[in-house]
C-alpha cells in the first residue's frame, strides 16, 4: 500500500477515466467534473469537450444550476466545518438570489464512510453513479474558496453539457484534461478578479490574538550524532520564538541542554521515542499548557505564525494537526499527519490518546502512521493544514507557494537552512543575523 500525500495533484487525476476535468492552474483548490452518461466508458472513439454555442448567455445556461452538484472538502474540526457551513450558505443565497431552483450542495466530512477533505479519488466513483443521472457536473473546491456562481454558470456554459464530456487517449493515458483561466487562485482583494469565477483568501487564518507563547510547548526530537550540526540551525532561527521548549535526545548534553528520556536512538520510525514525549507531556509539563508540537531536529517552523494559525482551534477538542498522509484509504486505512513538517496535539488529544492504551508494536515503528493509526481507532480525525510541510521549499512547485504563508518546512538536505527559514518563515522576510540584516529572495531557493 503506498503512503499518499495530503495535498491534491495533478496525476492523480488522470486514473479516474469516466470523468472529464476542467482544472485551475497551479493548485487543484477547486475543479468541475462532467458526468458522463451512461455506457460512454465502452466507445474507443469519443469527442473531445466541444465549445457549447450558446456560450456566455446567463438565461440559457442558469437553469442547469439545478444540475450542479457542489461537493466542498470540509473537515470535521469546528473551525473548518463552520467555514466550510458559511460557504454553502453563500452559493445558496447566490442561487436564490437569481431565482433558480437550488443546487446540491455537499459537506464530504458529513458524508458517512469518507474522511473529508482531500479524499477525492475514493469519492470520484461515487459522486458519478448517486448523481451521473441527474447531474451534468460536479464541482469541487475547498472550505476557504470564494465562489461567483454567475461566472461559474458563464464558465461551465462555454462546454456543451449535452456532449459527451470525456476524451480517452487512443494509448489510455487518461481523460483529457482542460485548464480554465477562471478558476484562479488570485486572492480575493486582487484587482484582477473580475474574470475569475473562483478565488480564494491567501491569508494565515487568523481568529482573534493569537495564542500566548506560553500556551505552546515545543518538543524537539533529536539524538546525539546531530548534535553538533542540526541543534545550532534551530537555535539560529526559530528557537527565539519558542516559550517552551525542550530537546530530548539519546544523550544528556548540557550545553543544549538535552533530557535523555531513556529511549535508545533507532536509525527510523522513533515511535519509541515520541510516545515518552507524549507522557511527559502530561505527567511533568504545566497541566495549563494546551498544546503540544512535536518537530525533528531538521525542522523549519515558524512558531510565531503557529501561534496565528491556532487561534482558530479549540484546544477543548481533541486536535491532531498537520500535513495529513494517508495509507491504504479506501481499502480500510487511516490517514496520519507526517511527523517531518510537525505535528500538533492539544492536551485533550494527547489524553484521549494514553488513556486508551494505544502504543507502540516496536521502538522503532513508524511514530506519525502509529498515531493515526490510534486516532483513526479512537474515531477522532486528524486535521489536516496545507501549511505544514513534509519537504523543503524546493521540492514544491513555486505556484503552489506562492499562495501560501507557509509555517514549516522539513530536512536540510542540500540546502543552507538558516537561509531557507529567513526566506520563508521568519516574522519578516529581513531578520536580523548575528547583527547584520540579510534578505533573501524566494526566487533564489
Amino acid at each position: 500500500m503506498s503512503r499518499e500525500p495530503g495535498c491534491n495533484r495533478w496525476l492523480l487525476f488522470a486514473a479516474c477515466t469516466h470523468l472529464f476535468f476542467l482544472l485551475p492552474p497551479l493548485r487543484t483548490r477547486a475543479f468541475a467534473v462532467s458526468v458522463v452518461p451512461e455506457g460512454a466508458e465502452d466507445e474507443t472513439e469519443l469527442p473531445v469537450l466541444q465549445k457549447s454555442e450558446n456560450s456566455g448567455t446567463i438565461s440559457k445556461i442558469s437553469k442547469e444550476l439545478k444540475e450542479i452538484v457542489f461537493i466542498i472538502q470540509s473537515q470535521s474540526n469546528s473551525f473548518h466545518s463552520k467555514r466550510a457551513e458559511d460557504l454553502k450558505r453563500d452559493i445558496l443565497k447566490q442561487t436564490a438570489d437569481l431565482g433558480k431552483e437550488l443546487p446540491t450542495v455537499l459537506l464530504i466530512h458529513q458524508m458517512d464512510g469518507h474522511e473529508g477533505a482531500w479524499t477525492i479519488l475514493p469519492l470520484m466513483r461515487d459522486f458519478s453513479v448517486t448523481y451521473g443521472r441527474n447531474s451534468s457536473w460536479i464541482f469541487f473546491c475547498e472550505e476557504d474558496t470564494r465562489i461567483q456562481v454567475v461566472k461559474l454558470l458563464e464558465t461551465l456554459g462555454r462546454f456543451d453539457g449535452s456532449k459527451i464530456a470525456l476524451y480517452i487517449w487512443q494509448k489510455g493515458e487518461g481523460p483529457h484534461l482542460t485548464p480554465v483561466p477562471e478558476f484562479c487562485t488570485d486572492d480575493v482583494n486582487s484587482y484582477k478578479v473580475d474574470h475569475c469565477a473562483t478565488t480564494f483568501s491567501n491569508f494565515l487564518p487568523l481568529c482573534g490574538e493569537p495564542v500566548k507563547k506560553e500556551d505552546v510547548f515545543v518538543a524537539v526530537k533529536t539524538c546525539q550524532k546531530f548534535h553538533g550540526d542540526r541543534i545550532p540551525v534551530v537555535k539560529q532561527t526559530w528557537e527565539r520564538e519558542a516559550a517552551l521548549i525542550e530537546y530530548y535526545s539519546d544523550y544528556a548534553d548540557i550545553s543544549i541542554p538535552t533530557i535523555d528520556l531513556g529511549i535508545p536512538n533507532t536509525d527510523r520510525g522513533h515511535c519509541g521515542k515520541t510516545f515518552a514525549i507524549l507522557e511527559r507531556f502530561l505527567n511533568h509539563s504545566s497541566p495549563r499548557t494546551p498544546w503540544l508540537v512535536i518537530v525533528d531536529d531538521d525542522t523549519l517552523i515558524s512558531i510565531f505564525r503557529l501561534r496565528k494559525l491556532l487561534s482558530c482551534y479549540d484546544p477543548k477538542e481533541p486536535v491532531f494537526l498537520g500535513e495529513r498522509y494517508g495509507y491504504g484509504l479506501g481499502t480500510g486505512g487511516y490517514s496520519y499527519i507526517t511527523g517531518g513538517g510537525g505535528m500538533v496535539f492539544s492536551r485533550i488529544a494527547v489524553q484521549k490518546l494514553l488513556a486508551s492504551k494505544c502504543r507502540c508494536y516496536s521502538m522503532d515503528a513508524p511514530d506519525d502512521m502509529v498515531l493515526g493509526m490510534c486516532f483513526s481507532g479512537l474515531g477522532i480525525p486528524v486535521t489536516h493544514s496545507p501549511l505544514f510541510h513534509q519537504a523543503r521549499p524546493m521540492d514544491y512547485p513555486k505556484g503552489y507557494l506562492s499562495h501560501q504563508i507557509p509555517v514549516s518546512f522539513h530536512k536540510h538536505w542540500n540546502i543552507d537552512p538558516v537561509k531557507v527559514y529567513f526566506t520563508w518563515l521568519a516574522p519578516n522576510t529581513e531578520e536580523s543575523l548575528n547583527g547584520k540584516k540579510v534578505g533573501y529572495n524566494r526566487e533564489d531557493l
